[in-house]
């Protein structure tokens, strides 16, 4: 129980053929109501912390001790994991500060420079016993831009696996990031044609945009990360926005950082549950 590292969590839905589900950190409330939404579920759950969270609070450490803490106290399997990062000197500083794995990010560079980048990466994580999940094909969305028609490749995917040592790549396949509504049709095909190009677990990266059905469709097709991130906020913020609504005199933060806490962790149960299951969902249970 407790902090356990991102590699056993991976081995086992990969064996298994189910989801792990990974939702980003945002700040300790949402740590709190992410663990707690583990909990409830009876599940194991990675605690994403991305760089741009990082920058929120003005630095990784802070709210990767704080995140770190609160995985060594639960009572389900939690690991930590840095997501989306840029820059090589943070990926190597999640490393040292513990985090069971790391996602280093070079799908901005060029095909050659993304593979020397992230071997660099990956040999630093490596040494260290720390599993690392890279990205091929650019995964639409932080501009708000879809990026239709942009899908990884099996067969580069493949030589990057090769080239890199990467423990599992985040792929392109219809999603995006930051979407509001759940309306991304991902491309099952090319989900499966990964899955067999590829003997490294497959991340889904912008799942917040896919719905129900669909992301059950993709774990049966072959993806095993589920990444949630925006679609989790919206809950934590109707919840503040609600108890805003009907104490408006209220000026203690814990009260509605409170209510916004409370508010995120069934669904964090439900989706943990949803992805644990998905091979044994029927479409209809599914949608």
């Amino acid at each position: 129980m407790a902090l356990t590292p991102t590699r056993e969590l991976m081995d086992a839905a990969a064996a298994a053929g189910t989801g792990q589900g990974a939702f980003n950190v945002i700040h300790l409330e949402t740590v709190e109501a992410l663990v707690a939404g583990a909990e409830a579920a009876g599940l194991p759950v990675i605690l994403q912390i991305s760089e741009n969270c990082a920058k929120f609070h003005g630095g990784l450490e802070p709210v990767a001790l704080a995140t770190l803490a609160a995985a060594r106290k639960a009572s389900v399997p939690v690991a930590v994991h840095l997501d989306h990062a840029e820059d090589e000197a943070l990926a190597r500083q999640a490393v040292d500060l513990g985090f069971g794995s790391i996602m280093y990010d070079g799908a901005h560079f060029e095909y050659e420079q993304n593979v020397e980048a992230t071997a660099c990466v990956a040999k630093y994580a490596h040494e260290r016993g720390v599993y690392i999940e890279a990205e091929l094909g650019k995964v639409g969305g932080k501009d708000g831009a879809h990026a239709p028609g942009v899908l990884t490749d099996p067969a580069e995917a493949a030589a990057f696996v090769a080239a890199t040592g990467v423990d599992a790549l985040a792929v392109a396949v219809g999603s995006s990031h930051a979407m509001t509504e759940r309306s991304a049709a991902l491309n099952l095909e090319r989900i499966a044609a990964l899955k067999a190009a590829l003997d490294v677990p497959l991340v889904l990266h912008g799942s917040s945009g896919v719905s129900d059905a669909n992301i059950v469709a993709a774990i049966t097709a072959g993806m095993t990360k589920i990444n949630v991130s925006t679609h989790l906020n919206g809950f934590f913020t109707r919840g503040v926005r609600e108890y805003l609504d009907a104490n408006p005199a209220v000026v203690d933060s814990r009260k509605y950082l409170g209510a916004g806490r409370a508010a995120l962790v069934p669904e964090v149960a439900r989706l943990l549950q949803l992805f644990a299951l998905a091979t044994d969902l029927s479409p209809v249970e599914a949608s």
